[in-house]
């Protein structure tokens, strides 16, 4: 039986299988959602924030929990989309502000423009670039020097835990 799931604050409502996943939701939705570990709760980019309704959702596995505890913008209402399975109705997410990043290089293409958004760090939601600042070769600098991320080898190298 579908569960009803609203999208905040685009105000959209869908449904779901129950026992689906609110990632299966947020694709569902043409939502930009990166699911860079191919949804095995290792990264930041399906993070959400349930608004209403945390108890008709699966419970919190190990997994999700630590990679929960990296992320730099977790609230105690945080799931990954990945792992939050839909047990009953009532389910309010919040999307989190801002667009999550591959690469560096997403971000030097940007250089001398201002971010519309902000670009946040694909494995610790960490925000790189705040929205509304320009973006300048400093910055790039700034951010190599205490950023260092490449994801594929990230995702290739580490194992199932």
């Amino acid at each position: 039986m579908a569960k009803l799931i609203r999208l905040e604050p685009i105000a959209q409502e869908t449904s779901v299988e129950t026992n689906g996943n609110l990632l299966s939701v947020l694709i569902s939705q043409d939502l930009d959602v990166l699911k860079e570990c191919g949804g095995r709760g290792m990264c930041a980019t399906c993070h959400v924030y349930v608004k209403a309704g945390m108890d008709a959702l699966s419970q919190v596995n190990r997994r999700e929990q630590r990679t929960l505890e990296v992320i730099t913008s977790c609230k105690p209402n945080s799931r990954l989309a990945c792992q939050a399975r839909v047990l009953g109705d009532g389910v309010v997410v919040e999307l989190p502000p801002g667009m999550y990043i591959n690469s560096i290089q997403d971000i030097e293409a940007l250089i001398g423009r201002r971010a519309e958004q902000h670009l946040l760090h694909p494995l610790t939601g960490q925000v790189l670039v705040e929205q509304g600042k320009l973006i300048t070769r400093s910055m790039m600098k700034q951010i190599e020097n205490t950023t260092s991320f490449n994801l594929r080898s990230f995702f290739s190298n580490s194992s199932d835990v």
